[in-house]
């Protein structure tokens, strides 16, 4: 099938949205148990953590982790947003600087003014985005001190959906910011994979919600395959990734080739492949690639093509460099949970 389709459906009685292109699972969003990024607290602030220049914090959900503290002192109430996934038994981790983010627009408490995603360059849709936002503003003002973000979908869309999108945010993040309270409380849920898909997933798509969409698009097998190990790729190449307590260890097979270019070709495909890789699995933390056997001149044109596939990337993911036994070491933002997690708990 061609074109992109997004898929909602379920998937071991948990919601789920699938993103396909061309007739490949390209994303794969799926809830957990867990406290969603996003999901904004009323936290009290607990013990502070000598020699980390952090503090433990008491939720509704547990126990949570701040960073870099300064000025806060055990009992203080403060509000809080979670940045991502914990690892088993360890706090969640959050943090102060919170976003109201939604499809079209981002209200930024503490950072005030208003400005449009510099991916849309021609002016008049610029001007048309601030015209639609200023209209909300009109009806609803923006918290004391903060500011908006016109996101890039903006560009493709009618004046009247930013209108109501920006309205919504900034309503949402007046009452949350004006809370009074004192106690550990949840303020605001984070977005679940269907909501995340339609705030997230913002190019022309085909929508597909009916009832077993998965399995008529293709999308339960295609998750099957990215709960192995094994990834079979263009070529009669292949790689192996798994996931240990320390690392994600990836390594890169030239298969039955055995000719003189053989170690390029497979190490290119792979590392094409491997961003969608740790999408579709749920990986980060500490990645280290065994490439297939290649000569150190080669390094730079991997390293090419590797940022070329990580520049779409929305979780922060970083090339740090090449080890002295020649394994590329990759540090990935742990925002989601590794797929594997999720059918054991199923």
């Amino acid at each position: 099938m061609k074109g992109t389709l997004i898929a909602l459906d379920h998937w071991q009685g948990r919601e789920a949205a699938a993103l396909i292109k061309d007739g490949q699972l390209d994303d794969l969003l799926i809830d957990t148990d867990l406290p969603r990024p996003g999901t904004i607290y009323r936290a009290i602030a607990d013990r502070p953590v000598k020699g980390q220049g952090g503090m433990f914090l008491r939720t509704p959900d547990g126990m949570a982790f701040l960073r870099q503290v300064k000025g806060l002192k055990p009992g203080q109430p403060l509000m809080v947003q979670v940045t991502g996934y914990a690892d088993p038994g360890k706090a969640i981790p959050v943090t102060q600087r919170l976003l109201f983010k939604s499809r079209y627009a981002i209200v930024t408490p503490d950072a005030p003014g208003i400005n449009v995603s510099r991916a849309i360059k021609e002016d008049e849709l610029r001007e048309a985005a601030l015209e639609a936002a200023h209209e909300a503003l009109a009806d609803c003002a923006l918290p004391e001190n903060a500011g908006l973000i016109l996101r890039s979908s903006c560009a493709d869309a009618d004046p009247e959906d930013i209108s109501d999108d920006v309205l919504a945010m900034v309503e949402l993040a007046t009452a949350v910011l004006g809370d009074t309270g004192s106690e550990a409380e949840l303020l605001s849920e984070g977005d679940g994979p269907h909501a995340m898909a339609w705030r997230e997933w913002t190019d022309p798509a085909q929508i597909a919600n009916e009832p077993g969409s998965f399995e008529h698009h293709d999308v339960l097998d295609q998750i099957d395959r990215a709960l192995e190990p094994h990834v079979a790729l263009p070529g009669g190449y292949s790689m192996i990734i798994e996931p240990t307590s320390a690392l994600v260890a990836v390594d890169i097979n030239t298969g039955g080739d055995t000719s003189f270019s053989a170690g390029l070709k497979a190490n290119l495909a792979a590392l094409k492949d491997l961003p969608r890789q740790l999408r579709l699995r749920g990986l980060g933390g500490q990645i280290i690639v065994d490439p297939a056997p290649c000569p150190k001149k080669e390094r730079k044109q991997l390293e090419g093509v590797l940022r070329a596939a990580l520049k779409r990337e929305a979780t922060e993911t970083i090339l740090a460099g090449w080890t002295q036994l020649g394994l590329m070491e990759i540090q990935r933002k742990r925002d989601r949970l590794a797929l594997k997690s999720l059918r054991a708990k199923s």
